[in-house]
């Protein structure tokens, strides 16, 4: 058992990006973060599958090409081997829940749309 205080974590790029709360040995949860304008490369995972629940804001997820607009209180389940990207195209922020299972330590392949 362990707790974990958000305001002790911070941001992979600064102000955006994941914010790791747990990372792990099963599983990844993460508050991501996205100004406006920002994005996410492109990717997949070969075993995690992933999953993105929007608290505050509105965001696009591109899912094997085809896009999503989620808005707060929607999630997305993205399984392995579907490339997903992200990108804030509102004029706010974005903040959203993110986890990863079954935890791989390196299991993120990028690729270019």
């Amino acid at each position: 058992m362990f707790i974990v205080d958000e305001k002790d974590r911070e941001y992979r790029f600064g102000d955006s990006g994941p914010k790791y709360l747990m990372k792990g040995p099963r599983s990844n949860f993460s508050i991501v973060q996205f100004q406006a304008g920002q994005d996410f490369k492109a990717h997949y995972h070969n075993i995690m599958e992933e999953n993105f629940y929007i608290l505050e804001g509105e965001v696009d997820i591109e899912v094997d090409g085809v896009v999503h607009h989620l808005s707060q209180g929607q999630m997305i389940h993205i399984d392995p081997t579907e490339v997903h990207y992200v990108i804030n195209r509102s004029n706010s922020v974005v903040r959203m829940v993110s986890t990863l299972a079954p935890f791989e330590e390196v299991d993120k392949i990028e690729v270019d749309l």
